[in-house]
């Protein structure tokens, strides 16, 4: 018999500020066939973990592990270990990437395993996607590299979704799509999802222009990441093109924002498109208006590239992508490590006021 020491980080769903950090204890001899315990190693933290939190009822991010009532466990995305396994196709030590709890600890059921990936198949689970039950086996992941662990921390979920968003906004853009515009441009996924697009325009027989809409405080950041033809701070959302076809892509979140470009693009606005929410504190508020745009959800994009290109076909698309984007990005970010259950409560708080240094990445240890 074996047992592990869990500690919990629950969020208060109807104020996301309180925190409270829930202990017990997991006994392996409670556990059933298939079922596994996952110790976890590390985890990257932005503003993607701060969407969960803010969205976690709306969209069901908080089903995934089940927490005590008026509560929610946040996801995080992050590298764990086998600590205990009851299933055959699992040993202890084997290392993998997934989604996981704001927590020490998680206890999945295994299934539809293969060499490179396995589920969670608990019944427990109230999952959204298939996407988010899945975990890698570093092993036999193309995209790992154990010299850039805070890199896969930061960027893996947010890159996949830069990654996608790409894919999808190839399949939507015209040859009379002008420009394309990303809100939040300074963080992570917009910028990766910005790399790609100015990347791919030429070999997609298209020509618009990748123009990234940021705080003043970040434009010189911004700018210095050079995946962006333009960077305009919002005062200067105006200067946009009025006839040029434009696709809006929204990380902030910000409605008074977005009314001002839809009401600024007028007819020439093709797509307005939901990714990300970035400015928590625009989210507290209510705004007359109506906005037309519509929500991109990264997992159906990539369930329909899944079955197209196959799950390995699929990976090895991701990390030739990857490998160009870490490569172009890797002299401008630095890494900032946060240990212990107070500093990591302490940052979830600063993210939660749009703290985040967009220069740094996050690598979070219990």
């Amino acid at each position: 018999m074996s047992v592990f020491n869990l500690q919990q980080i629950q969020t208060n769903k109807s104020d996301l500020s309180k925190l409270d950090v829930v202990s017990s204890s997991i006994d392996t001899d409670s556990l059933e066939t298939n079922e596994v315990v996952l110790k976890v190693d590390s985890f990257g933290f932005s503003a993607n973990n701060i969407t969960y939190a803010l969205f976690g009822e709306k969209m069901g991010y908080w089903g995934f592990f089940p927490a005590q009532d008026g509560f929610g466990i946040m996801p995080i995305w992050g590298f764990a270990t086998v600590e205990y396994s009851n299933s055959p196709d699992l040993v202890v030590g084997e290392k993998v990437f997934g989604y996981l709890p704001f927590a020490t600890h998680l206890v999945i059921t295994a299934g539809k395993v293969t060499s490179n990936d396995f589920y969670d198949v608990s019944p427990l689970r109230k999952s959204i996607s298939s996407v988010y039950d899945q975990y890698v086996r570093c092993n036999a992941d193309p995209a790992y590299d154990p010299n850039k662990e805070d890199w896969q921390l930061n960027f893996r979920p947010l890159f996949m979704t830069s990654f996608v968003l790409d894919d999808f906004v190839g399949e939507i853009a015209t040859s009379d799509t002008a420009t394309i515009v990303l809100t939040s441009a300074s963080s992570k996924t917009a910028y990766g999802a910005a790399y790609l697009l100015k990347h791919h325009c030429k070999n997609r027989g298209l020509n618009y222009k990748v123009v990234g809409l940021t705080s003043a405080n970040n434009k010189a950041f911004t700018e210095k990441t050079s995946c962006y033809d333009q960077v305009l701070d919002y005062q200067e959302f105006s200067s946009l093109d009025k006839n040029a076809q434009t696709i809006v892509l929204d990380f902030s979140g910000n409605k008074p924002l977005l009314l001002d470009i839809q009401a600024h693009l007028a007819a020439s606005l093709q797509k307005m498109i939901y990714i990300g929410v970035t400015d928590v504190e625009s989210q507290a508020k209510s705004y007359a208006g109506e906005l037309h745009g519509e929500f991109f959800f990264a997992p159906t994009q990539v369930n329909k590239r899944m079955k197209e290109w196959g799950g390995k076909g699929f990976m090895l698309r991701y990390a030739e992508a990857w490998g160009g984007f870490s490569k172009h990005m890797e002299p401008l970010l630095s890494t900032t490590n946060i240990v212990g259950v107070n500093a990591i409560q302490s940052i979830y708080l600063d993210g939660l006021k749009g703290k985040f240094d967009t220069s740094q990445m996050y690598v979070l240890t219990f």
